[in-house]
């Protein structure tokens, strides 16, 4: 059972959200090569070695798919752009039909009463980019304001909120010392140039913005409670070290203007030169915070070379991620991201969801949802200012390093037929939504 609209504060918005190349086809007008496609086209990165270049073809399909979002009583709908659809070797010269897309969606998005809700850049590097060093090089900076302000010429003058980048710590961490993501790498050297440097896209893009007269500009961090795995000391160090670098690395950049300790210990020694220079530029304010959370991970210090930590398998339910269940830790981090960086801002839960092998009746996916909206009006009542809930994802679609398997959609999608389902999570949502109450 989800709580009803008329359950939380006057104004609070509901949406879904999606992206770019996880839902458009990117094979399809005139966009660029991107390092997803790359890196899914190496043997054994990606499931089955799928790639983007159909996905559930929104490009052709956007509007029975903005009619399904409006039809569920939804409020915002959060989506992102694809650098290389605008921009296909990510500098010179912008595609006439990347531009005119985007156009037509965000139009049709204000036609049905839809709030776009714009993320710039949700992990479809050009590919030129990055044969030029991607996020490592630091270049990359100045790339993405010019591509923002391209785009945001376009459509800026209606976009309802936009945020430069999705997840920096997937951009950073994940795709550069884990190498899960594109481009795979596992350097710690990247790893603290890429940490860094998307950052300092995201102060570029604010600047950009901010010039451009764009209005209603935020941040958005994943974020993944961290709790010890035992009672010694270790684990609590292992722990805070792995909240350091996963949550609060870009929280601190963006809104203090510094980096934790704890993670500089590791990735300090392999920073830029002069990196300090930047932290005025990249903790520019914005006007709300978004944050994107799913589960949470027990860790235990590891002898191993920094950082010294180990994810422990718990024992609470499970996605079909293999992700735990732990609605608490977002009411804990939504009154400790108020406490100690957004400060009173607008807070926006961006993303929230699971993945789930049932096709059509998927009751644990309504439960779920349900059990993190509870924690959201817990945190509402103990004055977080939280002003929106959007649920990942509206459509199944492409789970990058996991091609097709995984399903986080409240839509299913048929990949062979793209016959859209709606499934009960999704009818229930709806019935919550309904604004007679």
């Amino acid at each position: 059972m989800l709580p009803a609209r008329a359950q939380f504060p006057q104004g609070f918005l509901f949406g879904t959200a999606t992206s770019a190349y996880q839902i458009e086809g990117h094979a399809f007008g005139g966009a660029g090569r991107t390092h997803w496609d790359d890196f899914a086209e190496t043997p054994g990165n990606v499931v089955r070695a799928e790639t983007g270049a159909r996905a559930c073809d929104h490009y052709h399909r956007w509007a029975e798919d903005l009619d399904l979002i409006a039809a569920a009583n939804l409020d915002v709908y959060r989506f992102s752009a694809s650098w290389a659809r605008v921009l296909p070797q990510g500098r010179g010269a912008p595609n006439p039909e990347g531009l005119d897309f985007y156009d037509r969606l965000v139009d049709g998005m204000v036609d049905r009463g839809l709030k776009p809700a714009l993320t710039l850049y949700h992990w479809e590097l050009p590919s030129a980019l990055a044969d030029l060093g991607g996020w490592r090089n630091r270049d990359i900076a100045g790339w993405f304001a010019d591509y923002t302000e391209v785009l945001m010429r376009r459509i800026g003058d209606r976009v309802w909120s936009t945020a430069p980048i999705n997840e920096p710590w997937c951009v950073g961490w994940l795709s550069h010392f884990l190498g899960i993501h594109a481009p795979g790498l596992r350097d710690i050297r990247a790893t603290a140039r890429a940490m860094h440097h998307v950052l300092l896209a995201h102060g570029r893009a604010i600047e950009v913005m901010r010039g451009l007269g764009v209005p209603n500009l935020g941040a958005v961090c994943n974020l993944e409670w961290a709790d010890p795995d035992g009672a010694s000391p270790e684990a609590a160090a292992a722990a805070a070290r792995y909240d350091a670098i996963y949550n609060r690395w870009f929280l601190g950049g963006i809104f203090h203007g510094e980096y934790p300790a704890l993670a500089l210990q590791g990735l300090g020694p392999h920073m830029p030169a002069n990196w300090q220079d930047d932290m005025a530029l990249i903790s520019a304010p914005v006007d709300w915070c978004g944050l994107n959370y799913y589960t949470r991970k027990l860790i235990a210090p590891d002898p191993g070379p920094w950082p010294h930590t180990a994810e422990v398998e718990g024992p609470l339910p499970r996605t079909q991620m293999g992700w735990e269940i732990f609605p608490e830790g977002l009411e804990w981090f939504l009154l400790r991201t108020q406490a100690e960086y957004s400060r009173g801002l607008p807070i926006f839960i961006t993303e929230n969801g699971m993945a789930s092998p049932s096709p059509f009746q998927d009751p644990e996916r309504t439960d779920y949802i349900g059990q993190h909206l509870a924690a959201v009006q817990r945190a509402i009542a103990q004055g977080a200012n939280v002003q929106g809930y959007y649920c990942w994802s509206m459509f199944d679609n492409y789970e990058w390093s996991l091609g097709y398997e995984k399903r986080f959609g409240l839509v299913h999608v048929d990949f062979d037929s793209l016959k859209r389902t709606p499934k009960a999570s999704y009818h229930a949502l709806t019935r919550a939504l309904a604004r007679n109450g």
